[in-house]
Formats: structure tokens, sequence, C-alpha cells
């Protein structure tokens, strides 16, 4: 039975969504606040971490920023009130591999979760491991190193990576990329997938601004090349 961590410093929506996640079956762990969520993240080593932006003392960003660079490495799902893109983006980049913004319904909540998780599990693939250059990649083990030095890819940048490089060559569509990593039933007006590129441009190019392997298409989607 996956266990969720579920930092939110709101009484009602903590206790509302903690009901919820135990009715679909889920253990559930909470803090109301960064701190007590990073402390509990060592302690219990949940499946997903669910982390409201706006928290008090340590907010969701650097919650996130602090799990990733203590080494968690599974899904993380951040809730915002916050419309603007920017603070999407900024959750992206500090790791975050999804994000809810309120207000929203179980349903679309839980069908985030379900993608994550799904996600985060091995699927038994011919690809499990695969070279280029100076980079060396284990999807099994979720292993990534460059130069003989370990990166850090979070669960969703090893989901993309493993779909773009089984289709070598090709192109892959944004919505196809969107409905097949991340599970999304729908195809938002998002840059969720743009900013993943970024990073693991950032991640696996020797010059991110000039990438001669992970390729945009433009008004396409994105391939892969040796």
């Amino acid at each position: 039975m996956p266990t969720i961590l579920l930092v939110e410093d709101e009484y009602s929506m903590r206790v509302a969504l903690e009901d919820a996640f135990k009715h679909y079956g889920y253990e559930v762990v909470s803090a109301s606040d960064g701190e007590a969520g990073l402390k509990l993240a060592e302690e219990k080593k949940p499946d997903l971490v669910i982390l409201d932006v706006m928290l008090p003392g340590m907010d969701g960003f650097e919650v996130c920023k602090q799990l990733r660079h203590r080494g968690f490495m599974r899904p993380i799902l951040m809730l915002t009130a916050r419309s603007q893109e920017v603070d999407k983006v900024v959750g992206l980049e500090l790791g975050a591999d999804d994000y809810v913004t309120k207000p929203f319904g179980d349903r679309e909540l839980l069908a985030r979760i379900k993608a994550l998780l799904r996600r985060a599990a091995h699927d038994p693939s011919e690809l499990d491991t695969y070279r280029f250059d100076d980079v060396a990649l284990d999807f099994v083990h979720y292993r990534a190193d460059k130069s003989d030095h370990s990166l850090r890819l979070t669960s969703t940048e090893f989901s993309l990576l493993h779909l773009l490089i089984s289709q070598k060559g090709k192109v892959v569509t944004r919505e196809e990329l969107l409905n097949k990593v991340w599970g999304y039933e729908f195809f938002p007006q998002s840059r969720t997938v743009d900013n993943h590129i970024l990073r693991l441009r950032q991640k696996l190019e020797d010059d991110p601004n000039h990438p001669v392997h992970i390729l945009t298409v433009h008004g396409l989607g994105y391939k892969f090349v040796d």
C-alpha cells in the first residue's frame, strides 16, 4: 500500500485530503509545516510527497529543494493557490514532478497521484540501460552518471528520457509526452513538458543552450538523437 506524505498547513484542507487518500487505500502521514515534513520524509520514506507551496516558515519550494538535495528521488506533487506560471516553473526547476492549482477536485488530484506512482514503479522494458557520449543511464535502478559523476534525476525525468530514447530519432509530440509520462487525459496549455526538457538538457547536455541530443522540433515536440 503506497504511503503519501502530505505537508499542508491549512487544517481543514489537510484533514479532508487525509480522509480522501485513506478512502482510496493509501496510507497517509501528514505535517503542518516544512521542517516537520522534512523530518517525516526522512523517517517514513514515503512513496510520494504532496507539498503546499504556502507553508509557514520554510515554504514548499524550499522543502522541495531540501528533499532533492538530501537524495529523495520519489515523486513530489506541489499544491499552489497561485495561478502565476512563474510559481509553477520555480517548483519544477527545484525538482517537483507535477503541480495542481487550488481549487481542485478530488478526481483530478487522485488521477495525478496515480499517474506519478505508476510512473515511479519500474515498468520492465528492453531498454534497461543506455549510454551516449559520457552519459550512462540505468532505468532499473534509477541511476545516471556523466563523466563518472552521479546525476540526480527525478523519476519523472527518467520516465521522460526513457520515452524519448525508446523512440530515438522519432518526433514525440507534447501531447504524447503529457499522456504517457504524466498520465493526463486532457492536454492543458502548460509548459510542464518544456520545463522538464530544459532541466534534462541542463543535466545531460555539454552545452544546454545548443543541445545535440534532446532536440526541439518546432510546432511538434521533441526527439532524441545519439
